[in-house]
Protein backbone atom coordinates (compact mmCIF):
# COMPACT_ATOMS: atom_id res chain seq x y z
CA UNK A 1 0.00 0.00 0.00
CA UNK A 2 1.22 3.47 -0.84
CA UNK A 3 1.45 6.29 1.67
CA UNK A 4 -1.72 7.92 0.33
CA UNK A 5 -3.77 4.73 -0.02
CA UNK A 6 -6.38 4.53 2.76
CA UNK A 7 -6.12 1.53 5.02
CA UNK A 8 -9.23 -0.65 4.90
CA UNK A 9 -10.36 -1.99 8.24
CA UNK A 10 -12.27 -5.25 7.89
CA UNK A 11 -15.81 -5.14 9.26
CA UNK A 12 -16.22 -7.68 12.02
CA UNK A 13 -19.86 -8.56 12.31
CA UNK A 14 -21.41 -10.27 15.29
CA UNK A 15 -22.93 -13.64 14.37
CA UNK A 16 -26.71 -13.59 14.29
CA UNK A 17 -26.97 -16.30 16.95
CA UNK A 18 -25.01 -14.07 19.33
CA UNK A 19 -27.29 -11.09 18.61
CA UNK A 20 -30.31 -13.33 19.25
CA UNK A 21 -28.81 -14.51 22.54
CA UNK A 22 -28.37 -10.89 23.66
CA UNK A 23 -31.97 -10.18 22.63
CA UNK A 24 -33.26 -13.06 24.74
CA UNK A 25 -31.04 -11.98 27.67
CA UNK A 26 -32.85 -8.64 27.50
CA UNK A 27 -36.13 -10.51 27.86
CA UNK A 28 -34.73 -12.58 30.72
CA UNK A 29 -36.07 -10.51 33.60
CA UNK A 30 -39.55 -10.91 35.14
CA UNK A 31 -40.18 -7.17 35.48
CA UNK A 32 -39.26 -6.56 31.83
CA UNK A 33 -41.56 -9.37 30.71
CA UNK A 34 -44.40 -7.97 32.84
CA UNK A 35 -43.88 -4.48 31.38
CA UNK A 36 -43.94 -5.88 27.85
CA UNK A 37 -47.12 -7.85 28.62
CA UNK A 38 -48.82 -4.70 29.90
CA UNK A 39 -47.65 -2.66 26.92
CA UNK A 40 -48.94 -5.40 24.62
CA UNK A 41 -52.43 -4.36 25.72
CA UNK A 42 -51.97 -0.59 25.33
CA UNK A 43 -49.72 2.37 26.06
CA UNK A 44 -49.14 2.93 29.79
CA UNK A 45 -47.89 5.80 31.89
CA UNK A 46 -45.10 4.93 34.30
CA UNK A 47 -47.48 5.59 37.21
CA UNK A 48 -49.78 2.87 35.81
CA UNK A 49 -46.92 0.40 35.47
CA UNK A 50 -45.72 0.78 39.06
CA UNK A 51 -48.60 -1.01 40.84
CA UNK A 52 -48.79 -3.64 38.09
CA UNK A 53 -45.11 -4.56 38.41
CA UNK A 54 -44.85 -4.31 42.19
CA UNK A 55 -41.38 -2.76 42.16
CA UNK A 56 -39.95 0.53 43.34
CA UNK A 57 -39.92 3.44 40.90
CA UNK A 58 -36.11 3.40 40.60
CA UNK A 59 -36.10 -0.31 39.73
CA UNK A 60 -38.87 0.12 37.15
CA UNK A 61 -36.99 3.05 35.63
CA UNK A 62 -33.90 0.85 35.34
CA UNK A 63 -35.84 -1.91 33.59
CA UNK A 64 -37.54 0.53 31.22
CA UNK A 65 -34.11 1.91 30.30
CA UNK A 66 -32.94 -1.60 29.37
CA UNK A 67 -36.03 -2.06 27.17
CA UNK A 68 -35.48 1.36 25.55
CA UNK A 69 -31.81 0.57 24.79
CA UNK A 70 -32.93 -2.71 23.20
CA UNK A 71 -35.42 -0.71 21.10
CA UNK A 72 -38.36 -2.74 22.40
CA UNK A 73 -40.22 0.22 23.91
CA UNK A 74 -40.46 3.92 23.20
CA UNK A 75 -41.19 6.73 25.63
CA UNK A 76 -43.45 9.73 24.98
CA UNK A 77 -43.60 12.68 27.36
CA UNK A 78 -46.88 14.49 27.97
CA UNK A 79 -46.26 17.26 30.47
CA UNK A 80 -44.69 15.60 33.49
CA UNK A 81 -46.09 12.17 32.56
CA UNK A 82 -44.04 9.64 30.59
CA UNK A 83 -45.97 7.09 28.55
CA UNK A 84 -44.46 3.90 27.18
CA UNK A 85 -45.50 1.77 24.23
CA UNK A 86 -44.07 -1.11 22.23
CA UNK A 87 -41.95 -0.26 19.20
CA UNK A 88 -43.52 -3.14 17.27
CA UNK A 89 -46.62 -5.35 17.55
CA UNK A 90 -44.27 -8.27 16.90
CA UNK A 91 -43.10 -8.00 20.52
CA UNK A 92 -46.66 -8.80 21.65
CA UNK A 93 -46.73 -11.66 19.14
CA UNK A 94 -43.46 -13.04 20.55
CA UNK A 95 -44.95 -13.04 24.05
CA UNK A 96 -48.08 -14.78 22.75
CA UNK A 97 -46.01 -17.51 21.05
CA UNK A 98 -43.90 -17.95 24.21
CA UNK A 99 -47.12 -18.46 26.18
CA UNK A 100 -48.25 -21.16 23.73
CA UNK A 101 -44.88 -22.92 23.91
CA UNK A 102 -44.93 -22.86 27.70
CA UNK A 103 -48.49 -24.18 27.69
CA UNK A 104 -47.34 -27.18 25.66
CA UNK A 105 -44.34 -27.77 27.90
CA UNK A 106 -46.45 -27.60 31.06
CA UNK A 107 -49.05 -29.93 29.55
CA UNK A 108 -46.31 -32.42 28.71
CA UNK A 109 -44.94 -32.19 32.24
CA UNK A 110 -48.43 -32.72 33.71
CA UNK A 111 -48.87 -35.85 31.59
CA UNK A 112 -45.50 -37.15 32.77
CA UNK A 113 -46.43 -36.41 36.39
CA UNK A 114 -49.73 -38.28 35.92
CA UNK A 115 -47.87 -41.32 34.61
CA UNK A 116 -45.48 -41.19 37.57
CA UNK A 117 -48.42 -41.10 39.97
CA UNK A 118 -50.11 -44.08 38.30
CA UNK A 119 -50.12 -47.24 40.45
CA UNK A 120 -47.07 -49.44 39.97
CA UNK A 121 -47.62 -52.03 37.27
CA UNK A 122 -50.37 -50.10 35.51
CA UNK A 123 -49.88 -49.26 31.87
CA UNK A 124 -49.93 -45.54 31.20
CA UNK A 125 -51.83 -44.32 28.14
CA UNK A 126 -49.80 -44.42 24.96
CA UNK A 127 -48.13 -41.20 23.90
CA UNK A 128 -49.19 -39.85 20.52
CA UNK A 129 -47.00 -41.09 17.70
CA UNK A 130 -44.45 -38.60 16.41
CA UNK A 131 -45.16 -37.42 12.88
CA UNK A 132 -43.06 -39.08 10.23
CA UNK A 133 -40.26 -36.93 8.90
CA UNK A 134 -40.16 -36.79 5.17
Amino acid sequence: MGADTPRVTPVVSTPLYQVKAEFFKTLGHPVRIRVLELLSQREHAVAELLPETGVEAAHLSQQLAVLRRANLVVARREGSTVHYSLTSPQVAELLRVAREILGGVITGQAELLDSLRAPAGSIPPAAPAAPAKG
